[in-house]
């Protein structure tokens, strides 16, 4: 008997530490989701990767440094992950807190929980990933 084992897709790409490439990680996703005919839930999926791309700056990404966005889609079992890659050594709370109406943040994770289908943190040296799933069907 032939099985076809089918691997998962993939991509990855790496972004400096600078506010202009949080577009360009949107702009990175929504063309992936477009190649791979997964635009079913994108715009759950490009708010959630703007707001880990957004947290990895402001909270994960040392001075110099930058972050690694890699998205996976696994066709068999309908499973999009994103996940960000930094270097950093802050920590992610993972049950978000709820800030107050008067608060300009954090409710950047709040968001990704709202959305998402799962999310979690991993370690890595140096620093975490913040990583994200959706099912796509």
């Amino acid at each position: 008997m032939n099985e076809t084992t089918q691997l998962p897709y993939f991509r990855q790409a790496f972004y400096c530490r600078e506010r202009r490439s949080i577009p360009v990680v949107r702009k990175f996703a929504r063309k992936t989701l477009i190649e791979w005919e997964c635009e079913k839930r994108a715009d759950d999926v490009l708010l959630c990767v703007t707001e880990l791309a957004t947290n990895a700056l402001r909270h994960g990404v040392p001075p110099g440094r930058g972050f690694r966005v890699h998205i996976y889609l696994e066709r068999l079992e309908s499973i999009l992950r994103v996940e960000l890659h930094d270097s950093g050594d802050g920590e992610v709370c993972q049950s978000p807190t709820h800030p107050s109406a008067e608060d300009e943040g954090g409710r950047g994770l709040l968001l990704v929980e709202a959305l998402a289908d799962k999310w979690g943190v991993m370690e890595r040296n140096p620093g975490k990933v913040v990583w994200c799933e959706f099912a796509i069907e």
